[in-house]
């Protein structure tokens, strides 16, 4: 049984961009723009296991199995690729979402036919003496693993704000805003905010001149 876990914030983990503050987001982001070029972060099923990791969503042992058991596998590599283009899918979903328009009814139905494939399940577990409830998923083959991130999309078109998702303005990561006035518009302070502040301050010098 898999439990899913919070991880400490930062930008890039194991080769990984992590700015979405949501794992939906932060799948999304895969297909980054470096250089002018998008890269692929996930070409085969060892990568995607690594982002899974860095992302919490799996722990080391199930990763080392699941490499073992289905690494190499025709199954894995159509697992990839339908993981994939489900994520273009969803890029495109969220950039509609994200200008105030609702979800289409193709992806609320592409959505709840994974989810009711691909189940999340709720246990009860004992932290330092007070009980609390926590999601988990228990993957049995590749396909299973887009588990986390169907429901995690489901919860951002349904319990987020919309206004306060959005595209970053120096690069085309998709982060949730969680600051307290809702109002930034850079993934993050290291990778685009520090630029951005500084082209601002450039501009107010070239103005006072």
């Amino acid at each position: 049984m898999k439990r899913l876990r919070t991880r400490p914030h930062s930008d890039w983990r194991d080769g990984f961009l992590f700015v979405g503050n949501q794992p939906a987001l932060d799948f999304v982001n895969t297909r980054p723009l470096q250089d002018g070029q998008y890269t692929e972060l996930l070409p085969d099923f060892k990568a995607l296991l690594r982002w899974f990791q860095a992302a919490g969503l799996l722990d080391r042992k199930t990763a080392s199995e699941f490499a073992e058991t289905w690494g190499g596998s025709a199954k894995a590599r159509r697992a990839v690729e339908k993981m994939r283009e489900w994520r273009e899918r969803l890029r495109s979903q969220i950039v509609s979402w994200e200008s105030g328009k609702g979800a289409h009814r193709r992806t609320l139905e592409e959505l709840n036919r994974l989810m009711q494939a691909h189940p999340m399940l709720t246990r009860l577990r004992n932290d330092f003496g007070r009980l609390r409830t926590e999601p988990w998923f228990d993957p049995k083959d590749p396909e299973d693993l887009i588990a986390p991130l169907a429901h995690s999309a489901a919860a951002l078109f349904s319990g987020a704000d919309h206004s306060r998702a959005r595209m970053c303005g120096n690069c085309v990561l998709h982060f949730y805003d969680t600051s307290k006035k809702g109002t930034r518009h850079w993934c993050s302070m290291r990778l685009c905010g520090n630029r951005q502040k500084a082209a601002a301050y450039a501009e107010r010098r070239r103005k006072v001149k």
